[in-house]
């Protein structure tokens, strides 16, 4: 075992770490130090040994004082030496495991994926040649040029990848609360690219998108629903699509080229819906798409007034409408409101694809809100599947944290 600062937690900071979750919390750490006296205090983003009160050692991770997250745990095996050689074993890994799961499908995909990859606050997406990055925890942050050499080593000797542009969307409000600023740009490591426009070209499901990873949401593009997109395909032959919260249209394209008499694609971003224009565009499916820039939930009320049922499907992708437990309530009032309509707007045998992102819905909860909404609707549902994230995005079992994406379709009866 490495030698550094030994931190005791409490009994129910040792279950959690025992049970498989990978986090200790401010209010576990007993102390710091083998004594009360001990002045050895880490320094914020180091990496430290934690102990339960008995002395047990439960594993290793980094610390930060300024975070409610005290420790974010890296490994829990003693043996473990924390140099070049296990971060590279860890990279491995992560790398191998988006090649087999995702098959052709590793061109484009999420290589690192967090705590779920045992890289607390690490996120890296993968867009051909161009790899976007977000670093949400210090220890990550301090070790990342480290990191960021070895992935495109590897990528490039072991996987056969050359890397053009590794650009980092360090933009998310958590890293204050990390004791990080805000940032982007691109990580200049040798042979990458500064690039001008911050745009590229993937193609996911047989459809070819621009992805704009300077200015677009998150990472430029939601890999996560990669299959869920593909999963509505089989029902809108023919159908008369309603897409909300169309962002950049991937929803809306899957199922316009898969035979939609129309697809109509609402959101409230007008840029978004200027690249979900050009993607259109570029897919030779203008013809049967409009975009319409506004609120669902105003567009939503518009159209129940409407005295027929306009369409045979909808599709509710909305944002996570809560990222703390304390919105839960009011988030679960706006995924109601908005399912109630959209069942409203369906007649007998129309279909409805639903979902949310915010991983403080769970599933209980979002199950219970479409009962409820059903019920509002005065309708019935009929299940025929439900899914959730891409396994690039992989759940890592009792850290709930990386179980998030809830998506159902149903039929309406």
């Amino acid at each position: 075992m490495r030698d550094f600062v030994r931190v005791y937690i409490t009994e129910k900071g040792a279950d959690f770490l025992r049970n498989g979750h990978v986090w200790v919390y401010e209010g576990e750490v007993v102390r710091v130090g083998e004594t009360t006296d001990d002045a050895a205090n880490p320094i914020d983003g180091d990496l430290v040994n934690v102990f339960s009160q008995k002395g047990k050692y439960l594993g290793t991770g980094f610390y930060n004082e300024n975070s409610k997250i005290r420790i974010r745990i890296v490994s829990k095996n003693a043996n473990d030496r924390f140099d070049e050689d296990f971060w590279k074993r860890k990279l491995r890994w992560a790398i191998e495991y988006r090649r087999r799961v995702m098959g052709s499908d590793f061109a484009c995909c999420r290589l690192i994926f967090g705590e779920a990859d045992a890289f607390p606050g690490l996120t890296v997406d993968r867009f051909g040649d161009v790899l976007v990055t977000e670093v949400l925890s210090l220890g990550m942050e301090r070790i990342k040029p480290l990191i960021y050499g070895l992935l495109l080593q590897l990528l490039r000797e072991e996987f056969g990848v050359s890397v053009r542009v590794l650009y980092e969307r360090n933009e998310s409000p958590l890293r204050k609360l990390e004791g990080m600023e805000p940032g982007s740009g691109a990580w200049m490591g040798e042979g990458l690219e500064n690039p001008e426009l911050g745009t590229c070209l993937i193609s996911e499901n047989g459809i070819e998108y621009e992805v704009d990873y300077k200015n677009g949401q998150k990472t430029g593009f939601f890999l996560d629903q990669k299959y869920n997109r593909a999963a509505i395909r089989k029902i809108a032959s023919g159908a008369r699509v309603l897409d909300c919260f169309t962002h950049t249209g991937s929803f809306a394209l899957n199922a316009a080229q898969a035979g939609a008499g129309h697809v109509t694609a609402v959101d409230i971003s007008a840029d978004a819906l200027a690249i979900a224009k050009k993607n259109a565009e570029r897919n030779e499916l203008s013809d049967r798409m409009d975009f319409v820039c506004a609120d669902v939930f105003d567009y939503l009320e518009q159209a129940e007034k409407a005295p027929v049922f306009d369409y045979d499907l909808i599709i509710l992708d909305p944002p996570a409408f809560t990222k703390s437990r304390d919105t839960l309530r009011n988030a679960i009032k706006g995924y109601r409101e908005i399912n109630r309509r959209a069942m409203k707007l369906l007649g007998r045998g129309s279909y409805l694809a639903t979902c949310s992102c915010s991983h403080f819905m769970t599933e209980t909860y979002f199950r219970q809100m479409i009962h409820n909404a059903a019920q509002d609707a005065g309708v019935g549902l009929r299940q025929i599947e439900a899914r959730q994230q891409s396994p690039d995005h992989p759940i890592l079992w009792n850290v709930p944290e990386t179980d998030y994406l809830k998506f159902f379709i149903f039929q309406i009866v």
